[in-house]
């Protein structure tokens, strides 16, 4: 006999609040994406990736002195403890970069002394902290396992251009550094998708910011979250040139399979942030003379809108943007998790200043009123 009285639930949490928040709104009908009262429109390209770490965390841009401190902070902070630059190296080279990520960010509480502290003061120190060393031993995995030398941080530049200095050994251009910021202001933060979700779970245990951040970095990995960018490179790969295109989108909706960063599960319009990271992938296919991936990307998005009436998201501009600034692609999710660790940390915050354990019920549908049968007779 099976139990069914009970609810409906709903699959996947659709439609369900699970909590209020100041820092981002996601209005999926009419393609709108608001960080603490600021359109990602009026955001992107005028203001830096620092200055969205202080909105989300202070509720307000900051001002000249504000931001100095903010930048001077974040610059301190990137030193790694040695133990944990030891773990990194001794990583198999083979190991996924979100894997080494996860595994570097939960050494990183082991190493310091205040990942238990929960006052106010030192769980904003551990954001900040977090923020500044994600990109670092993002980095430090990526030199190792290809058996260069370590970068070390440059505390004289801002967070984007620091981490293309640490990957590559070389300083970025103006316009390299322009570009990653923009991508981080786009990624800092997104409602309640599934990586802050997890984050809240785990700190409304009263757990620790880095257990939070550890859970939210093994939530994106996800390919159906932030891994989604991966796929788009390795699908362009596939097609292999423009003139492939038509046929293999038809191929592959005949076949029903997914294509890559095309729909969104809130956008039911254009995703806001895609123009941005479209027009950025023009300007460097053109600057770079390679302009095969972003006429492929966007002859794939005209298909896929005329067809089946869906809409590039971000991931889908973005990952010819990395891949176009020689960023590896199995480096694309990780820089992902650099930017959301702002957004990340700033609803732990949240959280944890009205904190009440997140438990929500499930539906049982197994049977009821069962026997033991004695080991023999089974």
């Amino acid at each position: 006999m099976t139990n069914t009285a009970a609810p409906a639930p709903a699959k996947g949490l659709e439609g369900v609040i699970a909590a209020n928040t100041r820092l981002s709104d996601v209005r999926g009908d009419i393609g709108q994406l608001i960080y603490c009262g600021y359109d990602i429109n009026e955001l992107a390209g005028k203001v830096a990736y620092e200055d969205v770490v202080h909105l989300l965390h202070h509720n307000h841009l900051p001002n000249a002195k504000e931001l100095a401190e903010l930048k001077v902070t974040l610059g301190q902070f990137r030193e790694i403890p040695q133990g944990v630059i030891d773990i990194i190296c001794k990583l198999p080279k083979e190991t996924p970069p979100m894997n080494a990520i996860r595994t570097a960010v939960s050494a990183l509480g082991c190493f310091d002394t205040t990942s238990e502290d929960d006052s106010q003061h030192s769980q904003r120190r551990k954001a900040l902290r977090l923020i500044a060393q994600v990109p670092v031993v993002t980095a430090y995995f990526h030199r190792n396992r290809q058996g260069l030398p370590l970068i070390h941080p440059d505390a004289k530049l801002g967070e984007a251009a620091n981490f293309l200095w640490m990957v590559n050994g070389t300083k970025p251009t103006k316009d390299m550094e322009a570009t990653m910021d923009v991508c981080y202001v786009l990624h800092a933060d997104h409602g309640m998708n599934a990586s802050t979700f997890s984050a809240r779970v785990t700190i409304a245990t009263l757990s620790d910011m880095y257990s939070a951040v550890t859970t939210a970095i093994g939530t994106l990995k996800g390919p159906l979250h932030g891994g989604a960018n991966e796929g788009v490179i390795k699908m362009l790969h596939e097609i292999g040139s423009l003139e492939a295109v038509d046929g293999w989108v038809a191929d592959a909706l005949a076949q029903k399979k997914k294509i890559m960063g095309i729909g969104h599960r809130v956008y039911k319009v254009l995703d806001p942030r895609a123009p941005h990271l479209k027009k950025m992938a023009q300007i460097l296919s053109s600057q770079l003379g390679e302009p095969k991936w972003i006429q492929m990307s966007e002859r794939i998005a005209e298909l896929m809108l005329t067809k089946k009436n869906l809409h590039a998201n971000v991931d889908f501009y973005s990952a010819t943007v990395y891949y176009s600034l020689g960023i590896p692609t199995d480096l694309f999710t990780p820089i992902f998790a650099i930017s959301r660790t702002s957004g990340w940390t700033a609803h732990v915050l949240e959280q944890l200043a009205d904190n009440r354990l997140i438990r929500p019920q499930s539906v049982y549908t197994g049977p009821v009123g069962l026997k033991v049968v004695p080991v023999e007779q089974r």
